[in-house]
């Protein structure tokens, strides 16, 4: 008997059960199918239209020979940048990068460059890297920070990254001007055959890809 008020009471239990799941929504028609596609499709093609109007983060001079991934967001300044190198700007913070290729005719040493680029500059500090390299910090004086590298090229010239920012922002900024120094690379200038690379010698010899 109680087998039989079992079986009897399944029926029961299964309705219970099944009065407890979700209630399937309803299926979308076709109509809005097609405008969920179409408006998925119009968005997409949106984000690469912005994509390719956006300012490219990988600065690449073939004629000079270096290369540099800037902060994401910030604008060239196309009016003081020349063929010899650009300035990058995040104008809401009052930073800026700046990286140029300078000749050095007088075949001076890394030494006096740095210390020409120090001059009028306050708590200079920084390091060489072998003969061909050198990184430092410094106060320009009116409350902002200053970061450089310089690398020094096979034939003599110099490629100078400088990142300004505010001294307030030194905590939020720090890990920006780290990684953008460290992606400055020089290699052979267009039309010149590369260099064997020197032991210890921190320059790259090729550029980063665009």
């Amino acid at each position: 008997m109680k087998n039989v008020a079992l079986i009897a009471c399944l029926p029961v239990l299964l309705l219970a059960a099944c009065g407890r799941t979700e209630p399937v929504a309803d299926m979308p028609s076709q109509e809005e199918l097609a405008a969920a596609a179409n408006a998925a499709a119009a968005s997409a093609l949106a984000t690469q239209q912005a994509a390719e109007d956006a300012e490219p983060r990988n600065y690449v001079n073939l004629e000079r020979g270096f290369s540099v991934s800037f902060p994401e967001g910030w604008m060239k300044n196309a009016e003081a940048s020349t063929a010899d190198g650009a300035i990058y700007e995040d104008k809401g913070a009052g930073a800026d990068v700046r990286v140029f290729w300078q000749k050095n005719d007088n075949d001076e040493t890394l030494q006096q460059i740095v210390e020409a680029v120090s001059s009028g500059a306050e708590g200079v500090d920084g390091d060489y890297i072998g003969d061909n390299e050198y990184r430092g910090t410094a106060n320009d004086g009116e409350g902002n920070n200053v970061a450089v590298r310089l690398l020094k090229q096979p034939d003599g010239s110099i490629v100078t990254a400088t990142f300004v920012y505010p001294e307030m922002l030194s905590e939020q900024y720090q890990p920006i001007v780290d990684k953008t120094l460290a992606s400055l690379r020089v290699f052979a200038p267009k039309g010149e055959a590369a260099a064997p690379a020197e032991a210890g010698n921190s320059v790259a010899a090729k550029p980063v890809a665009p």
